[in-house]
């Protein structure tokens, strides 16, 4: 699949996330064994606060205009994801991200890379 692609996950934690519906979703993965895949997925513009992030792969997913204040994605994976226009006071992003390309990603719309150290 290349990297531009948006996709629709067909699972039900990822129709909660669509649907803002938060609580839920962080019931359900609490409740789960194994999480899918959310690369590729569309957060465009949805209200995500209060969302349990640990463990998601959430590579080249889009968060154009998100909500994403206070969100701890530090063990979440978020290399090439796009936050363009995104809320994000209070995240803490995953230490391989340099606060440059969160702020290239934020500002520009480019995908975030994860730096080699």
């Amino acid at each position: 699949m290349e990297t531009g692609t948006l996709r629709h996950i067909n699972d039900p934690l990822y129709d909660l996330l669509r649907k803002e519906d938060v609580t839920a979703f962080n019931a359900e993965k609490s409740a789960r064994g194994e999480l899918p895949s959310f690369a590729h997925g569309d957060f465009r513009g949805l209200e995500l606060r209060g969302l349990d992030a640990g463990g998601l792969d959430l590579r080249h997913a889009y968060f154009r205009g998100a909500d994403l204040r206070g969100i701890d994605f530090s063990q979440a994976n978020m290399e090439g994801a796009s936050l363009a226009g995104a809320k994000i006071s209070g995240c803490f992003f995953p230490q391989r991200l340099r606060a440059e390309e969160i702020l290239m990603s934020l500002n520009h719309g480019t995908r975030m890379r994860y730096s080699s150290e």
